[in-house]
């Protein structure tokens, strides 16, 4: 949900710049955003950046409640939206989405975190919270600085305030970390801020693969494309009883959401209506939270493909289910999480300069990793781009991808390396001139399928629990989903 915001904040940018409106009146359509100091307070704990692409955390907290911490209406919220009451949701993130911008301004690459995903959270300043599901770190942390700040004196927004954004920064903290990629931008919206946007914006075309009816969220729909108002939009992106993926299928509702919306205001022709704008800005000042250090203006500038509907949406993948404190949740394997974003994020450089001197090269391939074939897959992807294939084999098992190489290899261990995402190439006399040796880590998977999919890693969830990932979802118009 808050990539939405997110995108419309983006697109109204850039359609401004391209209209020829000043400086001056994009100020004042802007001014009186909500901004948070929390990327600030991780900086020291932030993974290295490769390149000067970024990365964008969209942050959809569950909160019934507004910026200052009062309950929304009941009717409202209870009624009109189907959400339940103000003591559901509390301060979870029931969305997160890590979209990457490269550095060249290509096509974005976004991946939806499953919300129950059962990890080791963080606080801000990176002390452990405990094993969780990744939504909690938000609520964790703003319960404890909450009870913090009350004890000290602190009262009503003020306290509302410094809360939520200890919250922000332990979201912020356990993302990283999770991830292991830095995030350069964030913005954070509630449920409330979902449904004023989407008022702005109705009717909004999606479409449905087969025909839902959920009491719950409300979602009542037919299959086939169809339009929505602000009320069925909540309760499309709701949805997750009666779903064949529940919540995974969720997950791709939102993404398919993000591409209509795009689709929409590109098509529409929304941005030559100064007054909608102001509108549609005035609805962000009020529901959305954007980090202190992005300047919108020059990002517009430097993203197009966000805002040009360019985006491929994948979900990350999960290893089973389980119950864990008397809750369902999404079992993950970290390593390969980490091993999906970093391939996926990594600066894109050719795999070979030159097929010629790449044949002039033979590479070995050893298995550390411990499925079965995986050495023999990635030797003929190294074939594929045009290396001699050496021998496979099985290794000793081990956590990490290495690349070692021969008198004369080196350029060559250095593409394998960034090609596989493997640890920094080194020298070993011990390998022949002409040879590189690759040993395959437990943090492996293949580039080309983690690239594609997302989700489809030799060893993870997609061969034991088909339902927890899916295609990637292509932004520009209009996909269908479940």
């Amino acid at each position: 949900m808050t990539a939405l915001r997110t995108l419309v904040w983006l697109s109204s940018a850039l359609m401004l710049i391209a209209c020829g409106v000043t400086h001056f009146a994009y100020r004042s359509l802007t001014d009186g955003l909500t901004t948070s100091d929390a990327l600030e307070a991780i900086r020291q704990k932030t993974p290295p950046h490769l390149d000067n692409s970024v990365n964008l955390l969209l942050i959809g907290l569950d909160s019934r409640k507004d910026m200052n911490g009062n309950d929304l209406p009941k009717e409202f919220v209870e009624d009109q939206l189907h959400a339940g009451s103000s003591k559901i949701g509390y301060y979870n993130t029931n969305t997160l989405i890590l979209m990457h911008i490269p550095a060249d301004g290509g096509k974005v690459s976004a991946f939806s975190i499953p919300r129950d995903d059962y990890i080791s959270t963080l606080n801000g300043d990176g002390s452990p919270q405990g094993d969780h599901k990744i939504k909690e770190a938000y609520a964790i942390a703003y319960t404890g600085a909450h009870e913090r700040f009350a004890a000290q004196g602190v009262k009503g927004s003020e306290l509302e305030s410094r809360s939520r954004e200890a919250g922000r920064e332990a979201t912020l903290a356990t993302v990283q970390d999770f991830t292991g990629v830095a995030i350069d931008h964030f913005a954070e919206v509630n449920l409330l801020g979902f449904y004023d946007i989407a008022k702005v914006l109705q009717p909004i075309t999606v479409c449905l693969k087969h025909p839902v009816k959920d009491r719950y969220s409300g979602a009542d729909f037919p299959a086939g494309k169809q339009q929505l108002n602000a009320k069925q939009a909540l309760a499309f992106v709701r949805q997750r009883h009666g779903l064949e993926a529940g919540d995974l299928d969720r997950t791709r509702r939102q993404q398919a959401f993000i591409s209509s919306v795009t689709h929409q205001l590109r098509s529409q022709g929304v941005w030559g209506d100064l007054s909608k704008l102001q509108g549609l800005f005035n609805v962000v000042k009020k529901d959305v939270v954007l980090d202190s250090s992005w300047n919108v203006l020059d990002f517009a500038q430097q993203a197009p493909n966000l805002t040009g509907g360019n985006v491929e949406f994948h979900t990350l993948p999960i290893t089973g289910f389980a119950t864990r404190k008397g809750e369902d949740v999404n079992l993950v394997a970290p390593d390969k999480i980490k091993s999906i974003i970093q391939q996926a994020f990594a600066p894109k450089r050719p795999a070979v300069a030159d097929k010629h001197n790449a044949a002039s090269v033979t590479v070995d391939v050893r298995n550390g990793n411990g499925t079965i074939g995986l050495a023999e897959k990635t030797r003929k992807l190294l074939a594929a781009l045009g290396y001699t294939s050496g021998q496979t084999a099985n290794a000793m098992p081990q956590s990490h991808t290495t690349v070692a190489y021969g008198d004369g290899a080196q350029e060559a261990a250095e593409q394998i390396a960034t090609r596989l995402n493997g640890t920094s190439p080194e020298h070993s006399s011990s390998i022949e001139a002409g040879h590189v040796r690759v040993i395959l880590g437990q943090d492996y998977t293949l580039p080309e399928t983690a690239v594609s999919s997302g989700a489809d890693v030799p060893g993870s969830a997609r061969s034991e629990s088909p339902k927890s990932s899916g295609p990637a979802v292509e932004a520009g118009g209009i996909p269908c989903v479940n």
